[in-house]
């Protein structure tokens, strides 16, 4: 390949907008230049002279300079035809880039570029909250969203739309998946139970195969591919069959707007629950001691959690031992 075909291949390869800045750029400077020997009395510099075709390419006209000789006046009547004709080409493709990027980002099209962040998988109702309360707890979290059911993406402030099979590792690095914070699974609605958990999964399987790092949050919808799962390598399962019945059933036997009870426990209204390492010097205490001391930082310890086993207000004369981590409710 000869190098003057190397150098039209690189050129080509230069955003359009890059092209016809550099043709303007270029008209500009051989223009004032030529323009400024052809009249020096009218253009005492090439300075003068660049000033003059930028003026006047892009149709300002201050008037300040003017050819007057016939041969300066052609010289400004092609610069004109072609840098008039360039400018504009220049203003309609930064426009039309500009409208292009803008459909690509409505339509999840792009790729994001920013780290640290969330990523949801499916968009319904229990997403819509999820967003409002991540928003409330860390306003300033990004979120990139996955589904491929959207036309366009929700305009939300901080959630970026990725438009595609959340099972394509070509959509995992539109997300950008190798610097992502977490990721939350939804169970797709418009499948039955058992599908929605086996679509859950391998969603899991690609994301832990692109990122084994992640951290993974999954909804499961059937006691059966709670196991598959934890396989997968889930971090986090929530058990939404187990979470609902119970819900519904301790409203029933308490009868007395329980149900608005739970809604307190949204962390979009400060309320979180946190699961807390034992410190070293906490080793050894009672229950009650504990308690006393997180209710002076206005923490309540509701329980222990000892690797998967989970106490739920134990005695008060329980120790606290080195494998025991708290389960405080705080705001």
């Amino acid at each position: 390949m000869t190098k003057s075909n190397k150098t039209m291949i690189q050129w080509l390869k230069w955003p359009l907008y890059f092209q016809i800045s550099f043709v303007v750029i270029l008209i500009i400077l051989v223009f004032g230049t030529i323009i400024s020997f052809v009249e020096p009395k009218e253009f005492p510099s090439t300075f003068d002279g660049i000033w003059w075709a930028l003026v006047t390419v892009s149709t300002v006209g201050f008037g300040d300079y003017s050819p007057e000789t016939v041969g300066g006046r052609i010289i400004a009547m092609i610069m004109i035809l072609i840098g008039a004709s360039m400018v504009s080409a220049y203003f309609a493709t930064i426009s039309a880039a500009a409208i292009r990027k803008q459909h690509a980002y409505v339509e999840g099209d792009l790729t994001f570029k920013g780290s640290n962040h969330v990523i949801l998988i499916g968009w319904n109702e229990k997403v819509k909250e999820m967003i409002d309360s991540l928003h409330s707890v860390k306003p300033y979290k990004q979120i990139v969203l996955i589904d491929e059911t959207l036309k366009s993406g929700p305009l939300i402030e901080n959630v970026y739309f990725v438009k595609g099979d959340p099972t394509d590792e070509r959509v995992l690095a539109k997300a950008n998946i190798t610097y992502a914070d977490a990721a939350i699974i939804t169970a797709d609605q418009n499948k039955n139970e058992h599908d929605a958990d086996m679509n859950s999964i391998l969603i899991l399987l690609t994301l832990k195969g692109v990122n084994p790092s992640l951290y993974c949050v999954i909804e499961v919808l059937t006691e059966k591919q709670t196991n598959n799962a934890n396989r997968a390598g889930a971090d986090e399962i929530i058990k939404t069959y187990k979470l609902t019945s119970h819900f519904i059933m301790s409203s029933y036997l308490a009868k007395n707007g329980l149900s608005q009870v739970y809604s307190e426990l949204n962390p979009a209204k400060g309320n979180l629950f946190q699961i807390i390492p034992v410190k070293r010097e906490d080793v050894g205490k009672t229950f009650r001691t504990i308690s006393h001391e997180l209710l002076e930082n206005e923490s309540i310890l509701i329980g222990i959690k000892k690797g998967e086993e989970t106490k739920l207000n134990p005695p008060l004369t329980y120790t606290i031992e080195n494998e025991d981590s708290l389960i405080v409710f705080s705001h």
